[in-house]
């Protein structure tokens, strides 16, 4: 259950924030993709194995970083803007859910 509510949270925070940065369409997908691709590993990590979350948002970032870039090829995208829509995202994202975590 704790994978399915982190997946939903993430997804509730993250997703309003590429709307704001002017993602539409098949980038929202992408967006939606590359965090079901990293949320439930990250929530593994730290849940079952322990890892501090400081590193392993930091993988986060660097992982959605690369498949946002991989797909930018749409005028939507701007040279930096997906490394940045990485960053934001993830550090508004953890840091919600570290005040949720009080």
């Amino acid at each position: 259950m704790t994978f399915v509510i982190s997946l939903i949270l993430t997804l509730a925070i993250e997703l309003p924030i590429a709307l704001l940065w002017g993602l539409r369409g098949r980038t929202l997908v992408v967006v939606t993709l590359a965090n079901i691709m990293t949320n439930p590993l990250a929530v593994a990590l730290h849940t079952a194995v322990g890892v501090p979350q400081l590193p392993i948002e930091i993988g986060v970032v660097a992982a959605e970083a690369v498949v946002y870039c991989t797909f930018s090829r749409t005028p939507e995208w701007q040279i930096g803007r997906p490394v940045w829509l990485a960053v934001v995202s993830n550090t508004v994202s953890w840091g919600l859910g570290l005040v949720l975590q009080l």
